[in-house]
């Protein structure tokens, strides 16, 4: 079965696993896939700009970072192979296989592993990584980063990117689109600047700075003592 788009253009009725179809467009390098969210906004899917290198807000951002540096949901590596290209141990973990070994095939250290999930060097990691929108790792940015405040050192911290000011912060559904494909539906998030610090604060971190750079958005959190 197949489904028509407005374009004409069949679309497969089988819905594959997002991390597939996710894969096959860093592969591919395809440009045309999007992000369809359940209330029928679409947006583009970052293909190339995870590709490239990083870029100068990538590396005004990163530039002094504490290491070892976490970085979450990884992609295909160019904020590694920045970190590595300035002296700073760095370590990505992403679901994606095909993520992971592009990142690799920079020159990063990267495995393939889930968040939630055991991590080489927990408790000592200087600062932790949620660019790229991955704040809305899961659908749950408290449990997120509730994980992360457990996996950095007493005195870590973490940089997360928000969306822009105005978006609504909350839990969405979303599905990537090809131009013949459709993944199955997933848990997703969204945080504002102005929705950061309760967020924050439910997950053992206090909001040290929020800075714009370029377009983009970010939060420096600072972990609160525990207990």
């Amino acid at each position: 079965l197949a489904l028509r788009r407005r374009t004409g253009r069949a679309v497969s009725a089988t819905a594959i696993a997002p991390g597939r179809l996710y894969g096959r467009g860093l592969l591919e390098a395809d440009e045309d896939i999007h992000v369809r969210l359940a209330d029928g906004r679409r947006r583009p899917l970052a293909i190339r700009r995870y590709l490239a290198g990083a870029d100068d807000v990538d590396r005004r951002l990163l530039a002094g970072l504490r290491g070892p540096v976490l970085d979450v949901g990884c992609g295909p590596g160019r904020h590694l192979h920045a970190l590595a290209h300035a002296g700073v141990f760095a370590l990505g973990v992403d679901l994606s296989p095909v993520a992971v070994s592009l990142a690799r095939g920079r020159g990063a250290r990267a495995i393939v592993g889930d968040i939630f999930a055991e991590l080489p060097r927990a408790g000592t990691w200087r600062t932790a990584l949620l660019l790229d929108g991955n704040i809305g790792i899961g659908g749950a940015p408290e449990g997120l980063l509730a994980r992360l405040r457990s996996v950095v050192a007493p005195d870590g911290e973490g940089i997360t990117e928000l969306a822009a000011p105005g978006t609504a912060s909350g839990r969405l559904h979303a599905r990537l689109e090809s131009r013949d494909e459709v993944s199955s539906w997933f848990a997703w998030a969204q945080v504002a600047p102005d929705g950061i610090a309760e967020v924050a604060a439910a997950s053992g971190f206090e909001v040290a700075e929020l800075n714009r750079l370029g377009s983009r958005w970010f939060a420096r959190l600072s972990s609160l003592p525990a207990g």
